[in-house]
């Protein structure tokens, strides 16, 4: 398959007023893609959408505020992009949420709000787009690590992970006699919001909430920047599969050579961090 060319060709991102969205939308405005971008935070999507259009002015950039866990706002979306660009270039599936809590801890509702917006969303918008990605076009679906590992704690945002790559996994086969590339990637530990804005399941403890969240917020230490840009060289060269830090590849590594008993480690060094909430809490305000 040939390389991917970003210049004067559309490109959609959800996801894209924060994290690893916002700096894949300065990468691809650099390359010279014109922009579609989703989120659900109008405030800070449309600061995105203004330095862009001040740092390049030849580039057209659309933003549209929709909550991905509404199916009705997901059609509404899809049907919008369908009917005013009719051809695109790239679609990068990459809004997602987290939620907090062992499987008995969290509502049916939560764990169907996650997978509405981190697996729904982007088969939805993936099967109502498909129409308008031509030869040469690619499809990027952002996994997580924990599209790849399962630990305790983390049952809805792993479902919707594990769910996602199965989806790119086929549609990678399916769409490469069309000229189609897709990439699916596994970010590690990305320096984003997801934690800050992370859903706590109903049942969790109050007194755990915290501790939790400053944890997790700990473990998120690599640039969303550096992680964009490795995402744009994949999209270029046409990489099936992305891990992005150390901390994607370890577990990868340990998931493929113990398939059973990587769980036990996962699940030892869970307990392990979860114990030590003091030491979380200087890394996150360092």
């Amino acid at each position: 398959m040939t390389p991917y060319r970003f210049a004067g060709r559309t490109a959609v991102l959800t996801g894209a007023a924060s994290g690893i969205g916002e700096h894949l939308a300065y990468g691809l405005s650099a390359r010279g893609s014109n922009l579609v971008l989703v989120d659900v935070d109008a405030a800070r999507l449309t600061a995105v959408a203004d330095r862009i259009r001040t740092s390049h002015p030849g580039i057209t950039v659309q933003t549209i505020v929709a909550d991905l866990a509404d199916r009705s706002a997901v059609d509404d979306v899809a049907e919008r992009i369908r009917s005013e660009h009719p051809a695109l270039g790239l679609l990068v599936n990459n809004a997602g949420i987290a939620l907090g809590g062992r499987f008995d801890q969290i509502s049916v509702a939560q764990f169907e709000t996650v997978m509405n917006v981190n697996f729904r969303a982007p088969m939805l918008l993936t099967h109502a787009l498909l129409p308008s990605l031509s030869n040469g076009s690619h499809l990027v679906n952002v996994s997580s690590l924990f599209g790849l590992i399962a630990p305790p704690g983390q049952s809805a945002y792993a479902a919707s992970k594990f769910a996602l790559r199965g989806l790119s996994e086929s549609l990678r086969s399916e769409l490469a006699e069309n000229g189609i590339g897709v990439t699916t990637v596994h970010p590690g530990g990305i320096r984003t919001r997801i934690a800050e804005s992370a859903l706590v399941g109903v049942d969790v403890p109050e007194s755990e909430i915290e501790p939790n969240r400053k944890l997790f917020a700990a473990l998120l230490s690599y640039p969303p920047e550096k992680a964009a840009e490795q995402i744009l060289r994949a999209v270029a060269t046409r990489k099936a599969r992305l891990l992005i830090s150390t901390s994607a590849k370890v577990p990868d590594l340990l998931a493929r050579l113990l398939p059973v008993g990587h769980a036990r480690i996962v699940r030892a060094l869970t307990t392990a961090s979860a114990a030590r909430p003091a030491s979380a809490e200087r890394v996150v305000n360092r």
